[in-house]
């Protein structure tokens, strides 16, 4: 019964999508989903424990085994190990490609339970350095559920390898699917494990999401030929195992001081009001969004494009599909950063403001959301210019450049926290990404003679001009509607956010329409195709999941 459910499953028999847009198109779809249902699981958390110490502990719970999952898998996967298999699978040497996933699957696995389970035994002094501000009580909680969610990188680095094996050979509808499934895992925990087991249900919830998530990836690389065995010494000698672990090193240092940076938020955060934490992890939540749509979604499905590209060394065409990726991410980010600033007491209402979660809790998440939304636009566009280095296999200077970031992201805080206390977390964060972007914009741009800047700045000004005028739209619709609805009631509220936005995409849509722009003309057209004129294309086409 399961092989045959197996072989009828469609997502474990699509094939593989040859086209960006195509790619895009699918993982933005799931991301879309993938992000409607954290939302959900935000609300929930939010109505039934409010911004206070329990999910202080919740999120704090996650910087360590997020850690791990990041430097061991998501380094390896994006500088490393997804351009060598690309390689591989471009020269038609599919055997040593599945010698390669192999023998990274082994060590990966041996690197991380050795490393988890060493932390697991030192998690109360880790706990201590990390969350100096909480009370002895809080403290033994965030020792409980981190030593639970250490199963998580174990799980997430076995799926994290079957994606990037996926993502190689082009399968992108399970890996943008898997993602679902981890929030599924953590709604279950938050709606069924709570009321069994009291807050360290939410621990075992993500456990559970990691666990579904890992299951549908490995099966469906199993499908497509991965057999696994248990090598260690052949995999070490493997050459291109080596070079995935050289490629890697820079990058997992880059990691790390990225993570740092999320060490420090939550330092710093632990010695402010109870719920700082929290609010600072749900105004991030909703403002990546349209980040991890967006941003993420375009980024990822054109790494194997860009990397086969630079293995070929087709300069010209590798810029294209940087320069075309980089202004639809612009095209749909842009618009929607507006938006949120202009919208952000409604969004956090709407989504957040029930139950437990009060007045205060929403004030401040509102203004945290209002300043990072406003680099959205960076965020998104370092995850695009972050890969291209990793596709020219080039991750030193990522890294170089994420030091002088972090350095920014700390002098910020330290001069700002006692001035505007979790707001300056957000303004630092902000202003570090700004900064990473326009760094990793100059240096790239240095190794081409061109990025395709003129099409680039025209489209940009485009952009902009829409989106200002929306938002400006946004704003004489948003104060029309408050002197006609009671906006003291969800519904009123709900109905401000929806017609404000349905007359601000409308005027972005004329604007574009009226201005030509090309990236409105190339989604209006492929979106128009896919759904009117070949339906097929949804069926057979398309992190960091880590971290809440």
């Amino acid at each position: 019964m399961i092989q045959k459910l197996l072989k009828d499953n469609f997502l474990m028999n699509s094939r593989p999508t040859e086209s960006v847009i195509s790619a895009a198109f699918v993982i933005t779809v799931a991301g879309l989903l993938s992000n409607l249902l954290g939302l959900v699981r935000d609300r929930m958390l939010a109505s039934t424990f409010g911004a206070g110490d329990t999910l202080d502990v919740y999120y704090a719970a996650f910087r360590v085994p997020d850690l791990i999952y990041n430097l061991l898998i998501l380094g390896a996967m994006s500088a490393a190990f997804i351009p060598v298999l690309t390689g591989l699978r471009s020269q038609d040497n599919d055997e040593e490609a599945w010698k390669l996933t192999n023998g990274i699957m082994n060590l990966a696995l041996l690197f991380i339970v050795l490393i988890s389970a060493v932390c697991a035994i030192f998690t109360p002094f880790l706990m201590k350095l990390l969350t100096p501000g909480f009370s002895p009580e809080k403290i033994e909680s965030v020792v409980l559920f981190t030593r639970i969610m250490f199963l998580s990188p174990i799980l997430l680095g076995i799926s994290g390898i079957m994606g990037g094996v996926l993502t190689s050979m082009k399968h992108f509808i399970v890996y943008s699917v898997a993602p679902l499934l981890y929030n599924i895992g953590i709604i279950f925990g938050i709606a069924v494990l709570v009321r069994f087991l009291g807050a360290v249900g939410l621990a075992w919830g993500v456990v559970f999401g990691a666990l579904i998530h890992m299951l549908l990836q490995y099966v469906t690389v199993r499908k497509l030929g991965y057999k696994h065995s248990w090598e260690f010494v052949s995999a070490w000698k493997n050459k291109n195992v080596r070079k995935v672990f050289t490629l890697m090193l820079p990058r997992m240092t880059g990691i790390a001081i990225s993570q740092f940076n999320l060490m420090i938020i939550t330092i710093f955060a632990s010695t402010l009001a109870a719920g700082s934490l929290a609010v600072f992890n749900f105004s991030q939540n909703l403002a990546s969004v349209p980040f991890s749509v967006f941003g993420i979604s375009f980024s990822i499905a054109v790494f194997p494009t860009l990397a086969a590209l630079a293995a070929k060394d087709e300069k010209e065409k590798f810029v294209q599909a940087f320069s075309e990726t980089f202004r639809q991410i612009l095209f749909f980010v842009i618009p929607l950063s507006v938006f949120m600033i202009v919208l952000r007491a409604q969004i956090v209402r709407v989504v957040l403001g029930a139950g437990k979660f009060d007045w205060e809790d929403t004030i401040l998440t509102f203004q945290c959301l209002g300043i990072l939304a406003f680099s959205l636009f960076a965020q998104s566009a370092v995850q695009l210019l972050a890969r291209s280095f990793y596709a020219l296999q080039d991750t030193k200077t990522p890294f170089y450049i994420a030091i002088v970031v972090e350095a920014i992201n700390i002098i910020a805080v330290v001069l700002l926290i006692g001035h505007v206390q979790i707001l300056s977390l957000a303004i630092a964060f902000s202003l570090a990404n700004i900064v990473q972007m326009f760094l990793l914009l100059f240096f790239l741009r240095a190794r081409f003679d061109n990025l395709d800047d003129k099409n680039i700045i025209r489209s940009l000004s485009k952009i902009a001009v829409a989106s200002i005028v929306a938002g400006i739209g946004i704003q004489i619709t948003k104060y029309g509607i408050a002197s006609l609805m009671n906006l003291d009631t969800f519904l009123g509220v709900f109905v401000q956010l929806v017609i404000s936005l349905t007359v601000g995409f409308a005027i972005f849509i004329g604007i574009s329409h009226f201005l030509r722009l090309e990236e409105f003309i190339l989604f209006r057209d492929s979106f128009t195709r896919k759904i009117f004129k070949n339906k097929q294309i949804i069926l057979e086409s398309t992190e960091e999941v880590s971290g809440i």
